[in-house]
């Protein structure tokens, strides 16, 4: 990369600046999701690759403006593993004969080790004169859905939760009830509202079944797509215009199209 943005490099790679290679970041992730999702470990591997690109392409630019460089960031991430995990590496990691501390509290699980790390986190940033909330660090540009997620996720942390599913999933009863009568209402802005409402309750149910919404979401979008352009190519065998078929048709399409893809909702 060094070479690329030197002055006998790559034209285009001289011209890149953080904010122009954000897209991109976003881009690699998702590619790399995609290959986990389809189970090809070829292509994770070669996007896993295009990921670490972008990481080293945004430390080398950091580095010619004199801030960090790549050695900084995998250091960095290797003193948060160290410091996040004293159960493991003990209260003084960098030690070569490290141990746990004995005094430390217990941590016997998953859900033990999450607490521990959400309070060590608190503790660096006001450390850091950083924010105090739980909630900080959850990024503003994660998908809605994600970030939901995320946040009551946090916010369990601290026991701020529902002590089990039928908890979160009576709220989003709740907030349909709302949202309906919003709807009654025709208040626009108090529709947007409630829709909200109603989406992040079902974000948070999805958190306590163990089930990312994100995920669930997409693996609906693919059913839909798949039953979708069966609908399509089924009315273009019978020689239906397109936009041309009713509803009834189209239903009737879509039922048949279950039995191939499997259940899915439609959105009429």
């Amino acid at each position: 990369m060094a070479r690329l943005r030197g002055p006998d490099g790559c034209p285009w790679d001289r011209e890149q600046t953080l904010a122009t290679l954000r897209p991109y970041v976003l881009e690699e992730t998702y590619e790399v999701l995609e290959a986990i999702e389809e189970g090809d470990a070829e292509a994770h591997r070669e996007e896993l690759g295009d990921l670490l690109l972008q990481i080293v392409f945004q430390a080398r630019i950091a580095e010619e403006e004199g801030r960090f460089d790549f050695s900084g960031v995998a250091d960095a991430i290797s003193d948060k593993l160290l410091s996040r995990h004293p159960h493991v590496f003990g209260p003084d990691a960098r030690s070569a004969d490290a141990r746990p501390d004995p005094d430390a509290p217990a941590v016997h699980d998953a859900e033990g080790v999450l607490r521990q790390w959400a309070a060590l986190k608190k503790q660096e940033n006001e450390a850091k004169g950083r924010g105090k909330s739980v909630l900080e660090g959850v990024p503003r540009e994660l998908p809605a859905l994600a970030r939901a997620e995320r946040l009551t996720e946090k916010a369990s942390r601290v026991g701020f939760d529902w002590p089990d599913a039928a908890g979160a999933r009576a709220k989003v009863s709740e907030e349909i009830g709302e949202l309906d009568e919003a709807i009654a209402s025709g208040d626009q802005a108090h529709i947007e509202d409630e829709l909200g409402d109603v989406l992040f309750a079902v974000a948070n149910l999805a958190r306590k079944l163990g089930i990312p919404p994100e995920e669930a979401l997409r693996g609906t979008l693919g059913r839909f797509i798949s039953r979708f352009r069966f609908v399509e190519e089924a009315l273009e065998r019978q020689g239906v215009p397109h936009g041309a078929a009713t509803l009834e048709e189209m239903d009737r399409l879509w039922e048949e199209a279950k039995a191939v893809f499997g259940q899915s909702p439609r959105t009429s």
